[in-house]
């Protein structure tokens, strides 16, 4: 009876041992999806490089009109972030600089509803401060001593470069290639490369950090932005009030940054 009585007072013993534990867990789980100590609801929105800036300054205004919601953006090159969704990141919106990147989620079958046009961009040639190789022209990118920076093939500013090259009649020979327009930007901003390849809305963005020589070529080859919620997107309802915020009231600070209006 003594052995019994002993064993029954370790086990209550550990059981009491294991409470504070367990409420510790409590308040750590207490801490939400953000981290920073509130039960807030995480919208994740993937979008392009080219966008930073403007949506940066669109999650403060969603943020202050919901005082519950984190906006979590995850900035990229088009095609990474849509390799990303194919492979299982998960996303609630996706922002796309061009709709052959956008074309590929809808083929996936991962987007909810039709994607909606929100912007169009143009590219202009980004040089340092001084402009110390003297481009004047899109042909100036071919001479041999220019060290030129584009976007890879497969990145919708990449594929514009393509396409202005082609239609000049041009061939590019960049000495790297990036994986987003940010990537090229920061290149030439570093004085790392003579010239490169950007969105106008890049250059009105890095303001001193570069200057920006324009060229009629680009007027031909127009970027266009797409705006999509993904298909069973954890915060779906959150995903089209981001949207509704990007196609209203969100054009004035895309055009502010730049941005063309979207095609009728």
């Amino acid at each position: 009876m003594k052995n019994t009585w002993l064993r029954l007072g370790a086990a209550s013993a550990a059981v009491l041992l294991t409470l504070p534990l367990a409420a510790c867990g409590d308040d750590g789980d207490s801490k939400g999806a953000d981290g920073k100590g509130g039960d807030k609801t995480v919208l994740t929105v993937f979008a392009a490089a080219s966008l930073t800036k403007t949506f940066e300054e669109l999650e403060k205004e969603f943020e202050a009109a919901h005082s519950d919601v984190d906006v979590k953006l995850s900035f990229g090159g088009s095609s990474d972030l849509v390799a990303q969704i194919t492979e299982g990141a998960s996303a609630d919106v996706f922002a796309s600089a061009d709709t052959a990147n956008m074309d590929k989620l809808v083929a996936a079958g991962l987007t909810e509803g039709e994607p909606e046009e929100f912007a169009t961009n143009t590219l202009m040639i980004a040089v340092p401060p001084g402009n110390p190789a003297g481009i004047t022209s899109l042909a100036d990118l071919t001479k041999k001593d220019v060290d030129l920076v584009l976007c890879q093939p497969e990145v919708p500013c990449g594929s514009a470069s393509a396409k202005v090259a082609d239609a000049a009649g041009l061939e590019l020979k960049p000495v790297s290639e990036e994986q987003s327009v940010t990537d090229v930007l920061a290149k030439v901003e570093s004085g790392e490369a003579d010239a490169g390849l950007v969105y106008v809305t890049d250059v009105t963005a890095a303001g001193t950090k570069v200057e920006g020589v324009e060229f009629p070529e680009a007027a031909d080859v127009v970027n266009h932005y797409p705006i999509v919620a993904v298909k069973d997107a954890k915060q779906a309802e959150l995903a089209q009030q981001w949207i509704e915020l990007v196609l209203g009231e969100g054009q004035k600070v895309l055009e502010q940054a730049g941005f063309g209006a979207p095609t009728p």
